[in-house]
């Protein structure tokens, strides 16, 4: 990915910084060839050439640029589990993907981690990101994901004929799960995505303590895995596939739904961090009937709802971490709406803003493994940043109107967003 050259000097904005600081007024940030060189205020900023880009952030806010920390570039509107291995080619899939991708960038999603692809898609796309072939976010890949057999992705029947492969590799046993890890590091990617629990969308494994891998399975691919240097998460919102997830050493959990005290303490010893993705149970409660989902799943989803909400305002009162971000791509909750995820933790879960800000920033670059790189708006960083025009923290929902978006920047260079040509100033004597 190409690294801005030059100086742009960004004034006129309430910096946001990501770590949960205090907004600083009337602050401006400088870049150097990609990499921010000052933040604090603007009348402190150091004096620069006379061919200095200047960026006019008109009183709004200068934030970090937001990481989506659980990324289907490959679901389009979905709206049956089935359609996510037969409703299109690969050829057709992988054009949405590329799409996909260019949409988050455009709703200020800077980076992204994959929580899981259609026929690994998410590798090449990654690699057409890198290569500037493809506008995207920074892309963390994950690929096909792993399930044991009978569990909540193996819904075709046997006699069909009809396998999983593009979607998911289904596992019996250790040796199968390693196999798969093996399989899905030979192509490339970074983050192993598997399958401990069910969930409210399928009512057949959708208890409290319904497994769809075992321990061992669960420990084959961790240590399989961790063996090549790549990490594991898994959908988890049982309470022992949480426990078993985390005691065979997942580096991240996906939902984390109904999680006790011992949970708790077990993703607190190892600093787990935890992405729980509930939007998607609002979408599924208040649209879902209108795509035909039964109400044994609506009450299923809102079940869900309650105990992710709780799980999540424990987890950050204990100190523990989350990421923001999921499951985009179906039919009630289509890609694009990635930020009503933060307004939803600010207005259902009771999160203040600058702690929702900081999970979708700072703790998704922790999450991507690349904190020291961009997540927060830091001399050093990356310059990875989002500049919307008006105050972010009193109104969320700025978040989610690319209308009010003055710049989404990588490495310095402006992708999209009102300001994609800006003006160049100059200042006699220099600033």
């Amino acid at each position: 990915m190409k690294t801005a050259t030059g100086t742009t000097l960004i004034r006129n904005g309430q910096i946001v910084d990501g770590t949960g600081a205090v907004p600083l007024s009337g602050g401006a940030v400088v870049i150097e060839d990609g990499k921010i060189t000052f933040v604090g205020r603007e009348e402190n900023a150091p004096l620069l050439a006379r061919d200095a880009t200047v960026i006019d952030a008109r009183g709004g806010t200068i934030l970090p640029g937001l990481v989506e920390a659980h990324f289907h570039p490959t679901y389009f509107n979905v709206a049956a589990l089935e359609d996510l291995d037969i409703k299109y080619p690969v050829e057709y899939v992988t054009l949405l993907a590329a799409a996909n991708a260019k949409l988050a960038l455009e709703c200020g999603y800077t980076a992204a981690r994959s929580g899981g692809s259609l026929f690994n898609i998410d590798v090449w796309l990654k690699k057409a990101i890198e290569s500037d072939i493809a506008l995207g976010p920074r892309l963390a890949s994950s690929g096909r994901e792993i399930c044991g057999v009978g569990g909540l992705m193996d819904w075709n029947p046997d006699f069909r004929k009809i396998g999983m492969e593009g979607l998911i590799l289904l596992v019996n046993g250790p040796d199968e799960a390693r196999a798969a890890v093996r399989m899905l590091v030979k192509d490339g990617v970074e983050w192993i995505k598997t399958y401990p629990t069910g969930d409210a969308a399928a009512p057949d494994t959708n208890d409290h303590h319904t497994l769809c891998m075992t321990f061992e399975e669960m420990h084959a691919v961790v240590t399989t895995a961790h063996n090549h240097g790549k990490k594991v998460t898994g959908h988890c919102r049982a309470t022992e596939g949480i426990k078993n997830a985390l005691r065979a050493g997942y580096d991240a959990i996906e939902h984390g739904t109904f999680m006790d005290d011992e949970a708790l303490d077990l993703l607190l010893q190892r600093d787990v961090p935890c992405v729980p993705a509930l939007y998607f149970e609002l979408a599924s409660i208040e649209r879902g009937r209108e795509f035909g989902l039964p109400q044994k799943v609506i009450d299923g989803h809102q079940e869900t709802l309650d105990g992710g909400a709780e799980s999540a305002r424990r987890i950050l009162k204990a100190g523990g971490r989350l990421g923001m971000g999921g499951d985009y791509g179906f039919a009630w909750n289509p890609h694009g709406d990635y930020a009503k995820e933060l307004e939803f933790f600010v207005n259902y879960v009771g999160l203040d803003p600058l702690t929702v800000i900081k999970c979708a920033t700072q703790t998704g670059a922790e999450i991507m493994g690349r904190g020291d790189e961009f997540g927060t708006v830091e001399v050093g960083k990356l310059a990875d940043l989002l500049i919307v025009d008006g105050d972010v923290v009193k109104n969320i929902a700025l978040l989610r109107d690319r209308s009010k978006f003055l710049a989404v920047m990588q490495a310095g260079i402006v992708k999209t967003g009102q300001l994609t040509a800006p003006a160049r100033q100059t200042f006699p004597g220099g600033l």
